[in-house]
């Protein structure tokens, strides 16, 4: 069920957009990354399987490979070397620039809320040519609440569960795509007020959407 604050649309709407998985297909990268931190490290990661978890803050995938007391090193040598790895390596997923363009034909404001390094978040967008209103970056589930609060987000679409976590907690329509992992029925489930495909539906949907 809707939050209340989130069942009327702006006439000019700010949305607010994950990165991961939502704007871009960041697999190819994180997983050159993994690659390369193992050989740097002398640790094996397995690539693979990290790349099905993506979402959460790095720190929860590195405690898989490292003790607890080398994490806060090692993410910020994953981070030092990310943008040699990984950002050539990413692309844009379907419909990404044009559910950004989307929001502003609607005279509304664009911006990524992610769990991403605020950093390396920029870069992904400035290499793909990707320009939202703002980037905020470092925070997951909940913690997006606060982002989106503070930049007036009344709708964030996102592919996790924790981004619907984070935009009820906004009191922001959850508007889920089924780009990451997580299935249509899953996403229902775990209470979106709107699941589509990817995110060349969401220009239709936000014409229905300011409609209503």
């Amino acid at each position: 069920m809707a939050s209340t604050t989130s069942s009327v649309p702006a006439a000019a709407p700010t949305v607010g957009f994950d990165l991961d998985m939502t704007l871009i297909d960041s697999r190819p990268g994180i997983h050159a990354n993994y690659l390369a931190l193992s050989a740097r490290t002398g640790t094996y990661i397995d690539a693979d399987l990290a790349v099905t978890r993506l979402g959460p803050p790095l720190e929860q995938e590195l405690a898989h490979w490292f003790p607890a007391e080398r994490i806060a090193a090692v993410a910020g040598l994953y981070r030092e070397m990310y943008p040699t790895h990984a950002i050539a390596a990413t692309p844009a997923l379907p419909g990404a620039r044009e559910a950004i363009a989307a929001v502003r034909a609607a005279g509304g404001r664009a911006v990524v809320v992610t769990a991403k390094y605020e950093p390396n978040a920029k870069l992904h967008l400035a290499h793909l040519g990707i320009e939202p209103d703002a980037v905020v970056g470092d925070l997951w589930a909940e913690q997006k609440a606060d982002a989106l609060i503070e930049h007036g987000a009344g709708v964030y679409v996102g592919d996790h569960l924790g981004d619907i976590r984070g935009a009820r907690t906004a009191g922001a329509y959850s508007v889920a795509v089924a780009t990451g992992p997580y299935g249509m029925e899953e996403l229902r489930a775990a209470g979106a007020d709107a699941v589509l495909p990817d995110l060349t539906a969401f220009p239709a949907w936000l014409t229905e959407y300011r409609a209503a």
